[in-house]
Order: structure tokens, then sequence, then C-alpha cells
């Protein structure tokens, strides 16, 4: 289910300055053609925020995908095939593994708000348990599940608030989104990156393993 921005925005007293901007600088995803080729500049490019990577800096394979937290098809990757990439890739040094914000909607935005002033040592770990409860707070008055969902990760009601205010943090966000739009062609999620190939839609752990087993191959 999709929250729209007037839903989210009257179900909510934390977000009125905050999200209000997102609409105003919207993207017609629609209308923008997927690169055939990605500039290996663009490609590493960080947002604003900086990127928050797991996994070895000399890993042989690079992962990065572009990921919306209202998006279905994001939490089935990351509650099926993600456990999987951790342990037998990422753990093992065969993977670095980077994670970029393209949220397609206002919720979307400010569930990854949350994850950012969660900290970086804490970013995965929310983003994580806000995917596995997708179906508790992409509802029709997300706030009240959200915040109980955030109280789990150490935030107050004052520190939740305060942290969906923040206009510097959506707005790196949205750079992250643009970017990811207009220099890298993306244009639904998720969508992944590996070593610079792009791959569209949720992978299985099958998939997965038919993509980086021959990257991996000495």
């Amino acid at each position: 289910m999709t929250v729209s921005r007037r839903q989210f925005l009257a179900n909510s007293t934390a977000l009125p300055l905050a999200l209000a901007a997102f609409s105003a600088i919207d993207l017609n995803l629609a209308g923008i053609a997927l690169a055939q080729t990605v500039s290996a500049a663009e490609l590493e490019q960080a947002g604003p925020l900086g990127d928050v990577v797991v996994g070895k800096a000399d890993a042989p394979v690079t992962i990065i995908e572009y990921a919306s937290m209202t998006c279905s098809h994001c939490a089935t990757f990351h509650n099926t095939t993600y456990p999987v990439l951790k342990q037998k890739y990422i753990d093992t040094g065969k993977v670095r593994y980077i994670l970029r914000e393209f949220p397609l909607d206002p919720l979307a935005a400010g569930a990854f708000m949350l994850a950012r002033c969660a900290g970086n040592d804490k970013y995965y770990p929310m983003v994580e348990m806000l995917f596995q409860k997708q179906k508790e707070w992409v509802v029709q008055n997300p706030i009240p599940p959200l915040l109980a969902l955030a109280k789990q990760a150490g935030f107050t009601q004052e520190s939740f608030e305060s942290c969906l205010k923040d206009q510097k943090i959506l707005e790196a966000i949205e750079s992250v989104r643009t970017h990811g739009a207009e220099k890298l062609g993306v244009n639904s999620t998720p969508t992944f990156f590996i070593n610079g190939k792009v791959f569209r839609g949720s992978l299985t752990p099958d998939e997965l393993d038919k993509q980086l087993q021959p990257l991996l191959k000495s």
C-alpha cells in the first residue's frame, strides 16, 4: 500500500515542514530511462551524509542498492536475500555492500531519516527492522507504529520528532535520490549495481549466486 503525501502529513505533527518540501522537487521517474552504462566516478559518488558501507573495502565485488523503505519488493529482498548475501558474501570478505536512499514517497523519506538519525552503527539494524515490520507502519496512520518501532531502536518521542523535522537530513536524502535518477538512470526500486552492471527488481538468493559466482572466480 502506498500512503499519499496528504494522508501522511495529515496524520503527523512531526513532519509539517520537513516533508512538505519533498514533493516540491519530486522527480518524473517514469520519464527517465535507465542508463545502459554509468560512469564509475558517478556511481562511487556518495551523498552529503556519506555511504554506510558494510564489508571489506577491498572486496572484489561491490553491490550498490537503491531502495525505497515503502517498496514491497525491497522488503522482500532485505527479508529473504540480504541475510544470505551478508553471511555468504559480505562477512567472508567477497562483497562490499552499500544501500542508498531512493524514497518514492514522503513516508519512505521519513523512514530513511530515522535510520540516518540512528547513526551509522545502527543504520542497517534500523533499516532491516523497518523492512521486516513494513506492513505494520505502511498504513493509513503511520506515525504511531513508526514511533513504536523507533522507540525499540532507542528513540524517544522528542528525538523522533526532532529527527523528522531535520530539513538538512531530508535534503541530503533527496540529493542521493536525485543523483541516482539523473546521473545513474535509476527509475525503480530496488535497483542494484553489481560492479557497475545494472539489475532491476528483487534478486533471489539463486539469482544473486548466478551474478556473483563468475565475478569471484580467480
